[in-house]
């Protein structure tokens, strides 16, 4: 896993849960199902089965890979609409390009995320570049929706470009965690992300063996997705390993531990931290629209249909007429 890194994590700052933190249980641990995106790219649903009371303002979050494509294989995704949330697409392994039908977009690749806010509503693509689609390689990643309130559900569209070198390192007090705060704030320390729904994001790695626990708003959900290898969360130390997600109850702090015993090809613990406020608005969601009100989504519906959110570009061999056609 090539995400940004340093040699010796007590060169950076070191967070810790102060001693009168409250421990956070841990309600459930789910396993996410596995499936396909797009034109084909493996993917785990992380949050598969689990109440969406304890993911707002999160909505889906999607593991892609990780995998080792073979020559001609890679895959994307093809010309899709979104309106009414955000979607964070976070590059762990490899080289994703986005493109959308108001002409932002990017490439990213080894640790880097793109911030994409959907608001009033696009048309988007994502996909590998053609050189890898040629070369084939590994390709590992996230992408996590996050909700809107319905005050910022109409808003123009927006991108973030988070480059893995501007991400907030962190470390636990002996060193054993590295922590990457990619949007929100860890104990003062601020990350990158701009976010309309406050909310934290961390990718850490834990060594095998090492333990972490985290100050966490109270007034925040708290959830952990395993991208990588075994270990324990939670003061009673419930078993969690690749592919699994727990779920936090209240509480002022969470905390994380790693096994011992790793896989050799997975020799440490990668887990993604999750905590944000809820919305607690109405949500209906269906396919690319997450609106408040079954109305909403029919007119979100129609709206594409009209090709009020854009047109394909030409360039991409489809005519500008729009995507009703």
């Amino acid at each position: 896993m090539p995400a940004v890194t340093v040699e010796n994590p007590l060169t950076l700052p070191r967070v810790a849960a102060p001693a009168d933190a409250v421990a956070r249980p841990v309600l459930a641990v789910t396993t996410a199902p596995s499936g396909f995106e797009g034109e084909g790219f493996p993917v785990r649903r992380a949050f598969a089965g689990i109440n969406y009371r304890y993911l707002d303002p999160f909505i889906m979050m999607d593991q892609m890979g990780e995998v080792e494509y073979a020559p001609g294989e890679p895959k994307g995704t093809p010309w899709h609409p979104h309106r009414g949330f955000e979607t964070v697409t976070y590059i762990i392994d490899g080289i994703f390009e986005h493109q959308d039908s108001h002409g932002g977009g990017g490439t990213i690749t080894n640790g880097d995320t793109q911030w994409m806010t959907a608001g009033s509503g696009l048309l988007h693509i994502e996909a590998p570049p053609e050189h890898l689609v040629m070369s084939g390689g590994l390709f590992h990643g996230l992408q996590l929706w996050v909700n809107l309130p319905a005050k910022d559900k109409m808003m123009p569209p927006r991108y973030q470009d988070i480059r893995a070198g501007s991400v907030q390192l962190l470390t636990s007090p002996d060193g054993g965690a590295l922590l990457r705060v990619i949007a929100g704030e860890l104990d003062g320390h601020k990350g990158p992300g701009i976010t309309h729904t406050p909310i934290t994001m961390i990718h850490a790695t834990l060594a095998p063996g090492a333990e972490v626990t985290l100050p966490w708003r109270r007034d925040f959900n708290g959830l952990a997705y395993v991208l990588a290898g075994r270990g324990t969360v939670g003061t009673e130390r419930r078993p969690i390993r690749l592919g699994q997600t727990a779920v936090f109850g209240d509480g002022s702090s969470l905390t994380v531990r790693a096994d011992e015993k790793q896989d050799s090809r997975t020799p440490d613990l990668e887990v993604v931290l999750l905590g944000g406020r809820p919305i607690r608005e109405p949500m209906a969601h269906y396919g690319p629209f997450v609106m408040n009100t079954r109305e909403e989504l029919v007119q979100a519906f129609e709206d594409f249909k009209k090709g009020r959110l854009g047109t394909v570009p030409a360039v991409h061999g489809m005519t500008a007429k729009g995507p009703q056609d």
